[in-house]
């Protein structure tokens, strides 16, 4: 077996260009000190055996491991891939790797993730709106050595945020039902203790309100963002005696669970009820017939994080906390229309399935 060739060292570039040690490391670190024909020199010895400097022994000198750190919910949610690449790239183009770690919505383990990243010593960490922010999380959050950048929160309102306007694109897509005729429509979304679902809340009363109206209360259901969660309200909603005739899936994940439910029930869209979702997808977009959307850019909202942590890693970390609010619209389709005008056929459409 032939003997493996041992990786070139600062010390071989330092005797090719017939310089010191410390001269050839200073090269390496951009140190303007050094005179130009010096540099050269080194530079050309560098391109001449191949040396790359030591990441690892580089990161522990400058107190830098150039990562970010990512904590998502479920990384299997189409949507944020739109926003994982973004902040990739972005973080990308200054030299910094992104690390991502699946949370399960889990607030134990969301704290294990962020005693372990704090503990690799990254350099900043993005984190998603999936666990109430208070109490011993927040003191939790409160004691960590490095920078932090809320994704959908607002809670520790110390920590630069970039959130979503829920509150608007809900109001807009609520709006729209109603001119539509609808009276009974349903509202499914996750924990009120979470911003997204708070301010999807809000928006969805503000849009009854705006007409003198009072949301059906049995239909507002804020319990889970999960599109099995989904499944089951919908099914319970649509046995009802006096079923929704539209029907909000507050949460990127819900639409599936939604859809599934409404067909298991025999009832088709937008015959027997509207629906209307939230974060675009190609579910959405291919479903038939295609589903009116809740939107925003999720690829701008991981660039604005990621700069956000840029600014923060090299800027002043006892700055002003910044929040940003990225905007909303709705995108129409053949998903909503007139609630039914008669019941038979909605209760045909649920006997069917029995």
């Amino acid at each position: 077996m032939p003997k493996r060739q041992s990786r070139p060292t600062i010390r071989d570039v330092a005797a090719l260009a017939n310089v010191s040690v410390g001269t050839a490391s200073k090269v390496v670190n951009n140190d303007a000190s050094v005179r130009a024909a010096t540099r050269e020199k080194v530079q050309q010895a560098i391109a001449q055996i191949g040396y790359a400097p030591d990441a690892i022994a580089q990161s522990m000198r400058m107190g830098s491991t150039n990562t970010i750190g990512c904590i998502l919910r479920d990384m299997t949610i189409p949507l944020l891939t739109d926003f994982v690449r973004a902040a990739h790239d972005t973080l990308a183009t200054a030299g910094i790797s992104l690390l991502i770690s699946n949370s399960e919505g889990r607030e134990d383990r969301e704290r294990a993730l962020l005693a372990n990243l704090s503990r690799r010593r990254v350099d900043g960490v993005i984190m998603g709106p999936y666990s109430p922010i208070s109490g011993e999380f927040r003191e939790f959050l409160s004691g960590l050595n490095v920078p932090v950048v809320l994704l959908d929160r607002n809670e520790a309102s110390w920590l630069d945020a970039v959130m979503i306007d829920h509150r608007d694109g809900m109001y807009q897509a609520v709006k729209r039902l109603l001119d539509l005729g609808h009276r009974r429509i349903a509202l499914i979304t996750g924990d009120q203790r979470l911003y997204p679902a708070r301010e999807r809340l809000r928006g969805f009363q503000e849009a009854h309100a705006d007409r003198g109206l009072m949301p059906e209360e049995d239909l507002v259901i804020a319990r889970s963002f999960l599109s099995d969660a989904a499944y089951d309200i919908v099914t319970e909603m649509m046995q009802r005696p006096d079923p929704p005739s539209a029907i909000v899936a507050g949460g990127m994940d819900m639409l599936s669970g939604v859809l599934r439910a409404i067909r298991a029930s025999g009832l088709e869209v937008p015959r027997d009820v509207s629906v209307i979702g939230s974060g675009n997808s190609e579910l959405a977009e291919l479903y038939s017939p295609p589903i009116a959307m809740i939107d925003w850019d999720y690829a701008n909202v991981g660039r604005i994080a990621a700069n956000l942590l840029l600014d923060r890693i090299g800027g002043d970390s006892m700055a002003a906390a910044r929040h940003v609010i990225v905007p909303t619209h709705f995108i129409e389709r053949a998903s909503i229309g007139a609630p039914p005008s008669a019941s038979p056929v909605r209760s045909k459409g649920r006997t069917s399935a029995k």
